[in-house]
């Protein structure tokens, strides 16, 4: 009991300490691409963010999948001040996919893997009120991908030869949207 009631003092303790936001992208939600998140404050000018966002499309065109999912822990630095103006950020997020990659939308191809990505995040807040914000962003980085290749119109096997896993590194641009905050 003195274990619960320690956790709970220390939780409300935080919460009157920091200012902390969910979010909703409201963009990706546009196209049926849930992303969630929750950012706090953890220095004078400096915040963290955490998101998550999934597609759960079966497919767009009938036979490619496009089904993804990503966790993006993320450390901001805020110009200005917190939620307010300008910042940067870095993170390192994982993904786990089903999908056609970019570079075979005009094939019968696509890959079943996992990947990790390194990158950056630049975007601006717009204070709508004290409960409320706009969170503007884009970002992208390195993602390096371990996936199997498949054909998607039934022929057998995969279509890369490689022993455990294919691997893939590419520079894209993977974050952006208009993120809808609401202050706890």
């Amino acid at each position: 009991m003195k274990k619960i009631f320690a956790l709970t003092v220390l939780l409300i303790s935080i919460q009157l300490q920091s200012q902390t936001f969910i979010k909703f992208n409201g963009v990706t939600a546009l196209v049926g691409v849930p992303n969630i998140g929750v950012e706090t404050s953890i220095g004078e000018k400096t915040t963290f963010s955490f998101d998550v966002m999934a597609s759960f499309w079966e497919s767009f065109d009938g036979h490619s999948p496009m089904k993804f999912y990503t966790a993006t822990p993320e450390i901001r630095y805020h110009f200005k001040e917190k939620y307010n103006g300008f910042y940067v950020g870095g993170h390192v997020g994982a993904d786990k996919y089903e999908l056609q990659k970019w570079n075979y939308w005009d094939s019968n191809k696509y890959e079943d893997g996992f990947g990790y990505r390194l990158g950056a995040t630049v975007g601006y807040n717009v204070k709508l009120s004290d409960k409320f914000l706009l969170d503007i962003f884009v970002g992208g980085g390195w993602h390096q991908g371990f996936y199997h290749g498949y054909y998607n119109d039934g022929t057998p096997g995969r279509y890369e030869k490689a022993p455990n896993y294919n691997k893939s590194g590419e520079w894209l641009p993977y974050r952006g949207g208009v993120m809808i905050s609401y202050k706890l």
